[in-house]
């Protein structure tokens, strides 16, 4: 009995997914749990499996393709078996018949419509005169106003169009022109556009919903980082086995002092605020196509060394998009750090329904008065983005507080 494929949901969050690449193709004996395509979700690149043995009779979907969740994408079935109806039912040509009709348009393009393919697909040419009447909205109502015949008029915008400009210089030249208005030529298209990926998609769906909504305010501190700089290079001194970061310093004090300060670690949910007795964090990281957040989970309750080995390891499958559903859903509260890169301060939008957000600036040298003396200490300011609807300023307040205490005395945090 024939099975069709469909784009599975590989995310909790995930409603259209874009088939990136076909493993297995049209004609090739599967199994169930066989690898057919590559998927790219919101989140991620996933794998789509075979819900039957058979063979991939059909491919509904091309490589590159997006489509939401439910569709169907392919089909297995027996060798001889009659797949007709499954065919005609999808409403979706096969991806081979994609194919050819994309290859039938670029041929009509070519042919005759070139001129209004995109830029980004062409290399700008020398505009002659004007053979037909292309023009801008704009440049039509200046050349009925001043008599300027258009057609006479060598357009100087994207292939050959007539704009504003050509228009004004017809005008200043006393009457219409016929002297080419020329552009250099030029290896380089005068722009690119670039389809959204999913990643890039849910992100500004997420933003969205959180700065418009979500009544933000803003707490920024200052801390001393001099004892935090100190202890993690004698750490890395005993060797990897010790290696941590600043930042994975920064994260177990943050999981820490919202332990101590549950207040801070909620979710709104609309018609309740949900407040957690585990701390499961998120860390920002930066990838090619945006943030994803990954989670270390009960962060309270790990040592620095076990959360420097999950953020390294999760830091790497962000960025090769390798990371699972489970391994970036479920956090509570988040830190997005840019120290790294020099940013002195910042502020972070927040992840809904998450009520709070940790920025991480860079540590600098800071003169600063210290028993009665000048001295240079280093200092790092943070900045923590709060929804106003639970959490209160004085409740901020407290849980930096607590931050500061944990950073500028970290023995705390391996006792």
């Amino acid at each position: 009995m024939a099975t069709k494929v469909f784009m599975e949901a590989l995310s909790p969050t995930m409603e259209e997914g874009r088939l990136v690449k076909w493993n297995t193709p049209e004609g090739a004996a599967v199994k169930s749990g066989d690898v057919l395509a590559e998927v790219e979700t919101d989140k991620a690149v996933m794998e789509l499996v075979a819900r039957g043995n058979g063979v991939l009779r059909k491919q509904f979907v091309a490589e590159g393709s997006t489509v939401p969740v439910g569709s169907v994408v392919g089909v297995i079935a027996a060798a001889d078996e009659d797949i007709t109806a499954i065919v005609s039912g999808t409403g979706v040509a096969p991806a081979a018949s994609q194919a050819a009709a994309a290859l039938a348009v670029v041929s009509a393009a070519s042919a005759g419509a070139a001129a209004l393919a995109p830029s980004s697909a062409r290399v700008p040419f020398p505009s002659g005169p004007a053979s037909q009447s292309r023009s801008s909205p704009l440049a039509r109502r200046l050349a009925r106003e001043s008599g300027v015949d258009v057609g006479a008029i060598a357009g100087s915008g994207p292939g050959g169009r007539v704009i504003k400009r050509d228009i004004e210089a017809a005008m200043s030249g006393g009457g219409a022109s016929t002297s080419p208005i020329s552009r250099l030529p030029s290896p380089i298209a005068d722009y690119r556009d670039e389809p959204l990926t999913q990643i890039r998609k849910t992100i500004a769906k997420r933003l969205a919903e959180s700065l418009g909504p979500i009544p933000t305010f803003y707490l920024t501190a200052e801390f001393d980082m001099t004892r935090v700089v100190e202890m993690r290079a004698q750490a890395v001194s005993l060797g990897d086995e010790f290696k941590v970061s600043v930042n994975d310093i920064v994260l177990k004090a943050v999981a820490t002092a919202l332990a101590a300060h549950p207040e801070a670690n909620a979710h709104w949910l609309g018609d309740r605020i949900r407040y957690f007795n585990r701390v499961h964090l998120g860390m920002a990281v930066a990838t090619d196509d945006g943030l994803i957040v990954p989670v270390i989970f009960d962060a309270d309750q790990k040592g620095l060394r076990q959360i420097a080995r999950e953020s390294r390891n999760l830091a790497a499958k962000a960025r090769e998009r390798k990371l699972t559903p489970e391994q970036y859903t479920g956090s509570t509260f988040s830190v997005s750090n840019l120290g790294m890169m020099q940013i002195d301060q910042f502020t972070a939008i927040i992840n809904p329904p998450e009520c709070g957000i940790l920025a991480i600036g860079a540590i600098e040298d800071t003169p600063m008065v210290l028993d009665g003396a000048i001295a240079v200490r280093k200092r790092m300011r943070v900045t923590m983005s709060c929804d106003h609807r639970v959490i209160d300023g004085a409740v901020g307040a407290r849980f930096l507080q607590e931050l500061r205490r944990m950073l500028e005395n970290p023995l705390m945090l391996v006792f």
